[in-house]
């Protein structure tokens, strides 16, 4: 037996946490996870999940307005914000279990509490410390929340999901997926929505051919946009809504601001200076290819590193520390065409290098687009258009980005990821049959 408590010792049972405690178990380890939250994390608890369940319930506005066109008469209308948001809470809770079963029947101890690293073999969980030979970070991040005066009278993704009630009018501060997709979510729930913004661009870090489009759809639908603004405070009113303030002395009133202006890695607290774990130039904790830290028992993965904040890919940083560390078997993660997407409506999906991106690496690009109307969006007498955009190195025609805005995209390019993933050329996506009527036929009808 070792002489420590615990082979290993998780800090965070979130996505990356859960799957390397998980994993290690499976190879013997004798492991122990603490959480001072609720196990699951960021994505289960109050992130992608709970998102994408309010995604679905606000889909069915504009489905509902668009049965007339199909032959359905629905004359009562209503959207009722507390069954939904407790039937998400509900469904939350039920996940939270499951995560907690899989720990339990993979012998892992679980720790409910905050923990705090005393030295590179010791975590100290509300007052009681423990041994363990190898220790795993993968606290996560959260929010970040600007300081200036009255910050603290906005919430953020995490406090959305237990509004008491449908706010008439929002305000999201942030133009990146978290405040498009929210932005979008709550529009269809009927309240006023205005997003802000310092810079002029949405989607920051995207194909901006496809921001530009989600932009200009937007504003059709009704949605709000104030952008190139600086804000200055926050004021509380005695109604209880908000006035915000900016710069150029303007201000706008509303009932809830959001802060969506990024995340930053849950650093505070751990006890890093104590051991000695040395942070990069963003603040985040500094790791090798092999997740390693300065210290050499002590790993990170997931957000905490802010390599890549996706829930899969801390996942897979998760089971790639467990199976080198304690399994025999060491492989790295492969960061290269990684899909990704915004479930904003209408949502967009994206792999592989954007057209700037690829001109840069390769220099040489030809660049394939479609432009169309979806089948359904005809007969239902809406404008909105999809754009498909293939990036194609001209040396080797080698796909090396996919990059869509439309129903469905999300789905549609999961698919399409496999095939830049493995280096397919233009000319096999050009041999592919078509399937039609789908709007995925376009992806091979590019010429």
């Amino acid at each position: 037996m070792s002489d420590f408590d615990f082979d290993l010792f998780v800090i965070g049972a979130g996505s990356g946490g859960v799957r390397a405690s998980r994993i290690a178990a499976g190879h013997g380890a004798r492991v122990a996870v603490a959480e001072e939250h609720r196990v699951g994390g960021t994505c289960v608890i109050r992130g992608c999940v709970p998102k994408k369940l309010l995604v679905y319930g606000s889909h069915f506005a504009e489905d509902l307005e668009d049965a007339r066109r199909f032959g359905w008469n629905i004359t009562a209308r209503s959207f009722d914000w507390v069954t939904l948001r407790d039937n998400v809470l509900a469904e939350v809770d039920r996940l939270n279990g499951l995560y907690q079963t899989t720990l339990d029947n993979n012998r892992v101890t679980t720790l409910h509490g905050h923990a705090q690293i005393i030295d590179a073999h010791t975590v100290e969980v509300d007052g009681t410390r423990h041994s363990a030979k190898t220790i795993l970070i993968a606290s996560g991040a959260r929010p970040y929340i600007p300081e200036l005066p009255g910050a603290e009278h906005g919430i953020t993704s995490n406090e959305v999901f237990h509004l008491p009630e449908l706010p008439k009018r929002m305000v999201i501060a942030g133009a990146g997926y978290i405040a498009t997709e929210f932005a979008g979510v709550f529009h269809e729930f009927g309240s006023d929505v205005t997003l802000i913004n310092r810079s002029e661009t949405i989607l920051r870090g995207w194909e901006p051919a496809l921001a530009d489009r989600l932009l200009q759809i937007s504003i059709a639908k009704g949605l709000n946009f104030k952008l190139n603004c600086r804000l200055e405070r926050v004021e509380k009113l005695d109604d209880g809504s908000l006035r915000i303030h900016f710069t150029d002395g303007k201000t706008l009133d509303t009932d809830v601001l959001m802060w969506a202006l990024g995340r930053v890695p849950n650093i505070e607290g751990l006890g890093l200076d104590a051991a000695g774990v040395m942070l990069d130039s963003k603040g985040a904790i500094a790791v090798d290819t092999e997740n390693r830290t300065n210290v050499p028992s002590i790993f990170a993965v997931g957000d905490v590193t802010d390599r890549v904040q996706l829930t899969p890919v801390a996942i897979r940083e998760g089971h790639s520390f467990a199976d080198s560390q304690f399994g025999g078997k060491p492989w790295r993660v492969d960061y290269t065409a990684i899909p990704s997407a915004v479930f904003s409506n209408p949502p967009l999906g994206s792999v592989g290098l954007t057209e700037a991106q690829a001109r840069d690496a390769h220099g040489e690009v030809r660049v394939f687009t479609s432009d169309f109307r979806p089948m359904r969006n005809v007969l239902a007498g809406r404008n909105e258009r999809a754009l498909y955009k293939l990036i194609v190195d001209a040396s080797t025609d080698k796909v090396v980005g996919a990059h869509m805005i439309g129903p469905d995209a999300p789905e549609i390019l999961q698919a399409v990821a496999i095939a830049v993933k493995a280096g397919l050329t233009k000319a096999q996506f050009d041999d592919t049959m078509a399937l039609h009527p789908t709007m995925s036929e376009e992806l091979v009808l590019m010429r």
